[in-house]
């Protein structure tokens, strides 16, 4: 695995991966940059959020457990000294996964954060990360 991170202006980054995917890491206009891509740590949880949405939804597929919906949304505080970094994550899974197959969604959610997960595992090592599902 490897990505190359090339600096833009002001502080903005693009980085891309050995299979050639592009993305843009950016601050805000107020944080001395263009605003024009996600902060680092943002991407940080959109990663977690991704790669935990993909292990459910694989463990919903081989469940047959049907829905066209799922959506997590990842939320973090931060410490106030530097290095800044997250004090806890939470992490709301939603899907419209019927209610009679509710207890699978739960138990595909808990499988992604405590075996398959390899972002939420390496996290856990520094903060707490909690999580809940809605259905939709």
């Amino acid at each position: 695995m490897k990505t190359t991170t090339k600096w833009v202006s002001h502080l903005a980054f693009d980085s891309t991966s050995d299979n050639n995917h592009t993305v843009r890491l950016d601050t805000t206009k107020d944080g001395g940059s263009l605003d024009s891509g996600m902060s680092p740590k943002k991407m940080l949880l959109s990663a977690l959020a991704g790669c935990s949405g993909m292990d459910v939804v694989d463990i919903l597929n081989k469940m047959k457990v049907p829905f066209t919906k799922m959506e997590i949304e990842a939320e973090s505080e931060q410490t106030t000294e530097t290095p800044t970094v997250f004090k806890w994550i939470k992490l709301i899974y939603k899907s419209d996964v019927s209610a009679d197959q509710s207890d699978k969604f739960k138990r595909a959610v808990e499988l992604s954060q405590e075996k398959y997960c390899g972002i939420a595992a390496m996290l856990k090592k520094h903060c707490a990360i909690e999580y809940s599902i809605e259905l939709m």
